[in-house]
């Protein structure tokens, strides 16, 4: 396994107020993601453990692209994955997002 963590400084907190949330499943090509409201307010930090390695560069660049269109400020996403594609990977974490905000009022 290869374990990799991305720290950014977003530009807001996310919105709502709900706590926790898990998306997707770890299954062959796809990825599971837990999140939770546990940072600073404007930090989010993305921790991924995968067999698939080599693939450093393409993650960070997936998740820069998604703190910049989200602005999930003080969530940490908990990554596991089972070979997902970038546009998987992208979804999911929008899906973490959407399902925090839920919580909004």
């Amino acid at each position: 396994m290869e374990t990799l963590c991305f720290e950014h400084e977003t530009r807001a907190p996310a919105r709502g107020t709900r706590r926790q949330a898990l998306v997707g499943v770890v299954a062959s090509g796809n990825l599971e993601a837990l999140v939770e409201r546990v940072l600073p307010e404007r930090t989010c930090r993305v921790e991924i453990a995968t067999s698939a390695h080599g693939f450093s560069d393409v993650w960070a660049a997936v998740v820069a692209d998604f703190v910049e269109r989200h602005s999930p400020g003080g969530l940490r996403f908990c990554v596991n994955d089972g070979g997902a594609r970038p546009d998987t990977v992208a979804l999911r974490l929008a899906q973490g997002v959407r399902t925090i905000e839920e919580g909004r009022p």
